[in-house]
């Protein structure tokens, strides 16, 4: 797959499966991810190049892009604007 202009493909981190207790998080009350892995990276919009690159650890807004699943894996779609920082 390869996003389009400013788009990028996002692969999420997995959901925290205990607590830092040690306290088994059920399905139900699993909090959704903010942090993922860039897997793709469009060409940018209007002359503007991208500033993340691919294998890039980065954090997201909790509602930020559209999901997609690809030959059984799951991914985000999302802008670039929509990304808030880079990890190092």
């Amino acid at each position: 797959m390869r996003p389009i202009n400013d788009r990028v493909l996002v692969k999420p981190a997995e959901a925290e499966e205990l607590t830092k207790g040690g306290i088994i998080i059920p399905d139900t009350a699993k909090e959704k991810p903010q942090r993922g892995t860039v897997v793709a990276v469009g060409p940018g919009k209007d002359d503007n190049s991208m500033t993340v690159k691919i294998d890039d650890v980065v954090l997201y807004g909790k509602y930020a892009g559209q999901e997609v699943s690809h030959k059984g894996e799951d991914f985000l779609i999302m802008k670039e604007e929509d990304i808030l920082l880079i990890l190092d």
